[in-house]
């Protein structure tokens, strides 16, 4: 059973992979073999509307035909059972790499066929995976459905589960985003109530992100039974 987890923001030492690490090691817990990777360590784009993955007889095979530094995490995430996803969010969105990765991801498994019976999308065929976003934001929780993140983020999650099998999210909300505030001009946050949301809602978010970890495990250990996948 193996697990990705990689981490779709600049800094490698803060609350989003605070909260990856929580998830592999609830992951682990059930025997997954994990690995985290950084996808600010890559330079790579977003899909390049070359098509090879929908020409007729191509052999992509649910891979993106393009060879960069990027592909190789792509071939480990077309052969995980388990992939989560963590990013902060940036203007409404997670960050520009992540978006990148999931158009290579996700493009050459989607297709532009239809099932003549029922109308259904086809994807390529493949395993089931089980998915999960992470989102770490300054957004208080109260203003989620405010602001439409449910909707807008939501849509990564139905994405992963319609592709890829199973799709999960978790929200980690008006997080401490520096070390030293009172080295920044940012006079709509309070240090005291960062400070506060850090030491009593963080913790209870790396344990949510725990859980999620072993629940996507135990999806996972579930499907293999299920589909004979070694």
């Amino acid at each position: 059973m193996k697990a990705l987890f990689l981490n779709g923001s600049p800094r490698k030492n803060f609350n989003t992979v605070a909260l990856l690490k929580k998830a592999m090691e609830g992951a682990k817990s059930l025997g997954a073999e994990t690995e985290l990777v950084h996808l600010y360590d890559y330079e790579f784009t977003g899909c390049k509307s070359c098509f090879a993955c929908k020409i007729k007889g191509s052999k992509c095979n649910g891979l993106c035909a393009i060879k960069d530094s990027i592909r190789p995490v792509l071939e480990k995430a077309f052969e995980a059972d388990i992939i989560v996803i963590g990013s902060p969010i940036y203007f409404s969105y997670p960050t520009g790499q992540v978006r990148n990765f999931l158009e290579r991801l996700l493009f050459p498994i989607d297709t532009y066929l239809v099932d003549e019976n029922d109308g259904h999308r086809i994807k390529v065929p493949h395993k089931t995976v089980h998915t999960a976003c992470i989102y770490t934001m300054n957004c208080p929780k109260d203003w989620l459905e405010k602001v439409g993140y449910y909707t807008i983020l939501g849509r990564n999650t139905e994405e992963f589960g319609r592709l890829m099998g199973t799709g999960e999210e978790l929200y980690s909300c008006d997080t401490y985003q520096f070390n030293n505030y009172d080295r920044y001009d940012v006079n709509m946050f309070k240090e005291e109530a960062k400070r506060k949301q850090r030491d009593e809602q963080f913790p209870k978010d790396e344990q949510a992100a725990y859980e999620l970890g072993v629940r996507l495990a135990q999806k996972a250990i579930g499907t293999v039974k299920e589909e004979g996948v070694a």
